[in-house]
């Protein structure tokens, strides 16, 4: 087995990194002085097979158009949801989106009109509600229930939604970002189950899926409720997976045949995006077969990081609640105990704990009060972070 140096710090400056370089231009308050762990990618160095195949790419010399509908790479891809999650795709529902994000934009076209509803269930994933807007769709919410901590689905609410016959459908987040909940196969199951009772499609966000703590259990939504999969729209990438989210590429799970004619006469032929970049897809097709062991110890040293994260909060700033973090490199923490509007929260992490994090009220009026911290980073940096925090908070 190798073994991996995850407590290496890489230098990230100087490679136009959006979450270390002008920071500012990012986060309008904060200073590039700031410790960053915000945005979700990771600090770790790629797979030594990524970098294998991305050298010996760069070695054929030529960089041309390229297309990813191989059988290698669609072989790639399926075999690997194949192995991890007994999740049969054929590849001719699978379709290239640069983004999960941009596809979301594509599906709402494709699948609703100007005006119409779509649920999102806050504390969530920000671009979520700015993808709703920028189409002309109206936002509609099933907030989580926070309780103990914890957050789970108000079903009865989101059976309210659904029922209403201005909602099209909703995008769920799962594993949920920020919440960190892994859904269970029973919460899963009713989604789908009610979206099916009121005809409402789902797009099913699951980038996050391969990160999981060591002892969750994620399951596609499509292997929960197969025979509704028509209606299901599921957005993958390797890219949180094998952090390579500046190579573009998304796999977008399409089984509609209408949806089909839309992506194949709006995304490929009107705007272009027939393809992913050469190096794009000779890392993926390396990450999907030969990336699993990295992986897997990513995924240990991040459960490391988790407890550490509890262990420090406990014995140092009891006043803040962390959330359990079932899922994703995010984690989540309560800080509405200190009392601070969230502009004075964020000016506490910004100006005197000099740390830049995702402030909790981007992803909804719900968050507000709570921080995400992005702890896919060596231990150094995640105890330089929250020293830093303990510190700004030591008088409040």
């Amino acid at each position: 087995m190798t073994q991996y140096d995850f407590d290496q710090v890489v230098d990230r400056k100087g490679t136009f990194s959006l979450k270390w370089e002008n920071i500012a231009l990012a986060l309008p308050t904060a200073s590039d002085d700031c410790l960053p762990l915000w945005v979700a990618d990771m600090d770790f160095p790629c797979a030594e097979p990524i970098i294998k195949a991305l050298h010996e790419r760069v070695d054929r010399l030529i960089f041309g158009y390229s297309v990813q509908s191989h059988p290698s790479y669609y072989a790639a891809v399926t075999g690997w949801f194949q192995r991890r999650f007994n999740w049969q795709i054929d590849h001719d529902d699978i379709f290239f989106s640069p983004g999960v994000v941009p596809a979301i934009g594509f599906l709402l076209e494709a699948l609703s009109e100007v005006g119409d509803g779509i649920i999102i269930q806050p504390p969530v994933y920000y671009p979520f509600a700015k993808k709703i807007s920028e189409y002309g769709r109206t936002i509609v919410t099933n907030p989580l229930i926070y309780q103990d901590g914890r957050y789970t689905i108000d079903f009865a609410d989101l059976e309210d939604k659904l029922s209403q016959p201005s909602n099209k459908g909703m995008i769920l987040c799962s594993p949920h970002n920020p919440a960190g909940r892994v859904w269970t196969k029973e919460e899963l199951w009713q989604i789908a189950s009610l979206s099916e009772k009121y005809q409402k499609w789902i797009i099913s966000d699951e980038i996050h899926c391969d990160i999981i703590r060591c002892n969750q259990t994620h399951i596609p939504l499509e292997k929960v409720y197969p025979q509704y999969k028509e209606h299901i729209f599921t957005c993958t990438a390797p890219s949180k997976t094998f952090n390579l989210a500046g190579l573009q590429l998304s796999n977008i799970i399409i089984h509609d045949a209408q949806v089909k004619d839309y992506w194949f006469h709006n995304v490929i032929n009107k705007v272009g995006l027939s393809s992913p970049n050469a190096f794009a897809i000779v890392a993926a097709i390396a990450a999907y077969n030969e990336g699993e062991e990295w992986l897997e110890a990513v995924k240990r040293y991040l459960d490391d990081n988790v407890r550490y994260v509890e262990e420090f909060v406990q014995n140092n700033l009891p006043k803040i609640k962390v959330v359990p973090c079932e899922g994703t490199y995010l984690m989540w923490l309560d800080f509405s105990a200190y009392g601070l509007q969230a502009d004075e929260l964020e000016k506490m992490m910004q100006k005197k704990a000099k740390v830049a994090l995702d402030e909790g009220y981007i992803f909804g009026e719900q968050g507000a009060g709570f921080e995400r911290i992005n702890i896919a980073c060596p231990r150094s940096i995640l105890m330089d972070c929250m020293m830093r925090i303990k510190n700004a908070l030591s008088n409040v």
